[in-house]
């Protein structure tokens, strides 16, 4: 009597199941808004969507799937946030590319405006799991950050085997997300039945590893009078996919995908998985290896036995030179991609909670701290115990080291400061996203020259690169794949050339001797620029030939040997004199941060949160 009572509830349960997962739905898929302050169209075409999803009674929610402004500005997303507001209806939204990569709030803002960058719910049966994609602050390739990986295993913990799963992304998930495979890996150990993405801004019928997935159409207009979105409709374990055209109400079905349960488990061995088989070379020597929970979006900075980083947590934290074990940490309230610098026992860094830190090099207590009006993603540089740093509200400051006492204020730029600002002769100069370059007297914060690349788009601005200088000229590359040589005193362009087959983009060092500017270019190439000749002379040449080629983070020489950072997680040493790589290590498959190399030992951080302690073993 017991096991027929267990077997009739077993049977209801089971019936109860198939009911829940038998109810048919719909839902508005919506993705790449691109709200931008200076394109109102855009804005009105969001309006129209959410319009037109208001006035359809069958739509139970709506997914937006990153892209949501055009350049992650603060006033961008609150427009956007408005409008959406306006959806009589649940919506659940993660960020893009767009909105994280050039935001002046360091991600910030996005997660204070609509409360967070991911989301989980379910519906009708189905488990919707979103997250963010990044690159956070830094050119490359897409990449769910750290922090999102273990909020997904969360979920996904929490999630029952049987359940559908539909996992939703701004990138695609293949290599042009650089740890798609970690995701995929993870998804694949439940019942994941579908992914939706966006980013490619028109509609396409895609199959990540044997995955059904759906690119959803952008919403903007781009050459029609009238943009758009998606309707989806789950009904008998089918995704009906119907391209939505609002103001005349025009709908066409394009797209269908099956709904199942695939049982893939944890079999991943036959697709595309990187390769660490160059770190069998034996020419490099792993000291230690550090992981962090969250991602690291800036480079190291050397304290006697310490090695200090910061994180997107939030933290300014010193490790252990020898061991790799954490000696202590302070915590900020605002994701942080400012590069630390040390002088004696002061560590300084911006945070995007609004403030710049001073750090105790021994203790890790504060020694004080100094509020902008908006994000500190830049990161500091200190000469004579005067700290120098810009922010995202329009100045750039400098602070006594000791005391945090503000020494002047330049209140003047036009746009948001991330790089890592350059002292010459007497000044210092830094770029801005608002296609301007400064350079200010360093005693008073006096404006002394301002140069503007005429560029109309802004995230064509010479502002990631760290700007080098010598035989009084300065030297810069930008997103707008020229080369700009400036008069140092003046500002006057000495030379701006763009050579055919030859697109710069951030990433630059000045050799020791400072001969030569190190550019490394998106066709995977490493050159030499002359610093001394009256055009764009390539004085030096490497061997090395990358596969195409985005990481903006600097190129640095020592003793005799180049250190090149890529977007692969690979890092490259090669020889000043001949040009030929003496080693290549991967540290992982995520966007190197600039590299700390010392006398002890090679320092390497990636921005999936991987740090190496590296040593070069010399061969005969």
């Amino acid at each position: 009597m017991k096991c027929k009572r267990l077997s009739t509830l077993l049977l209801l349960v089971l019936l109860t199941t198939s009911i829940t997962r038998a109810q048919s739905f719909k839902f508005a898929f919506v993705s790449d808004t691109h709200v931008n302050i200076g394109n109102p169209t855009a804005a009105e075409d969001l309006r129209r969507t959410v319009k037109d999803i208001n006035n359809n009674p069958d739509l139970k929610f709506v997914v937006i799937t990153g892209d949501i402004t055009e350049f992650g500005a603060d006033e961008e997303l609150k427009l956007a946030k408005q409008i959406l507001d306006s959806l009589n209806k649940k919506w659940y939204i993660i960020p893009g590319n767009h909105d994280s990569n050039w935001s002046e709030s360091g991600s910030n803002s996005f997660r204070k405006v609509f409360g967070s960058e991911t989301f989980a719910f379910n519906y009708g049966g189905y488990q919707f799991a979103g997250t963010s994609c990044g690159p956070n602050m830094r050119m490359g390739p897409g990449q769910v950050p750290r922090e999102n990986i273990v909020w997904l295993d969360s979920v996904l913990n929490h999630t029952k085997p049987e359940t559908p799963l539909i996992y939703l992304n701004h990138y695609p998930q293949d290599s042009s997300q650089n740890n798609w495979y970690t995701v995929i890996n993870k998804l694949k150990t439940k019942n994941i039945q579908m992914i939706l993405c966006g980013h490619g801004h028109s509609n396409h019928v895609l199959n990540f590893e044997g995955i059904p997935s759906i690119m959803g159409r952008s919403n903007l207009r781009a050459k029609d009078s009238i943009g758009g979105y998606n309707i989806v409709t789950i009904q008998n374990g089918k995704a009906t996919f119907e391209e939505r055209t609002p103001v005349i109400e025009k709908s066409r079905k394009w797209a269908e995908a099956e709904l199942f349960d695939h049982h893939f488990g944890k079999d991943t061995a036959h697709y595309y998985r990187p390769s660490y088989a160059m770190n069998k070379e034996g020419k490099v020597k792993v000291l230690w290896d550090y992981q962090d929970q969250s991602d690291i979006g800036a480079g190291m900075a050397v304290a006697n036995n310490k090695v200090i980083l910061t994180d997107t947590k939030g933290l300014i934290y010193a490790l252990d030179r020898k061991t790799g074990k954490r000696i202590w940490a302070y915590a900020t309230a605002g994701k942080m991609y400012s590069t630390p610098c040390v002088s004696g026992n002061y560590v300084v860094a911006g945070s995007s909670d609004k403030y710049i830190y001073c750090i105790s090099a021994v203790t890790g207590k504060l020694i004080w701290k100094s509020a902008a009006e908006k994000a500190v993603v830049a990161s500091p540089v200190i000469e004579n115990k005067t700290v120098y740093i810009g922010a995202s509200d329009g100045h750039f400051r400098a602070f006594d080291l000791v005391t945090g006492k503000l020494v002047w204020d330049f209140d003047q730029v036009k746009g948001f400061v991330v790089d890592k600002p350059l002292i010459y002769q007497g000044k210092i100069y830094f770029g801005c996203w608002a296609n301007d370059f400064y350079a200010l007297d360093m005693a008073t914060g006096k404006l002394v020259w301002k140069w503007n690349n005429g560029m109309s788009n802004r995230m064509f601005s010479p502002a990631a690169c760290y700007p080098v200088a010598a035989n009084n000229r300065i030297f810069i590359v930008a997103p707008d794949q020229y080369m700009t040589s400036l008069d140092a005193s003046s500002g006057k362009v000495l030379w701006r050339e763009k050579v055919r087959g030859t697109r710069f983009r951030e990433s630059m060092g000045l050799s020791t001797d400072s001969s030569l500017v190190y550019v490394k270019i998106m066709d995977g190439k490493l050159l030499g620029i002359s610093t001394q000749a009256d055009s764009m002379q390539i004085a030096w040449k490497s061997s090395l030939q990358l596969p195409y080629e985005l990481c903006p983070s600097a190129i640095v020489e020592h003793k005799g040997v180049i250190y090149v950072p890529t977007h692969s997680g690979i890092a490259y040493a090669v020889d000043r004199k001949s040009g030929d790589v003496l080693w290549k290590y991967k540290v992982s498959n995520c966007l190197v941060n600039p590299i700390l190399p010392t006398d002890q030992a090679i320092y390497i951080s990636t921005m999936d949160g991987k740090v190496s302690s590296l040593q070069s073993i010399k061969t005969k």
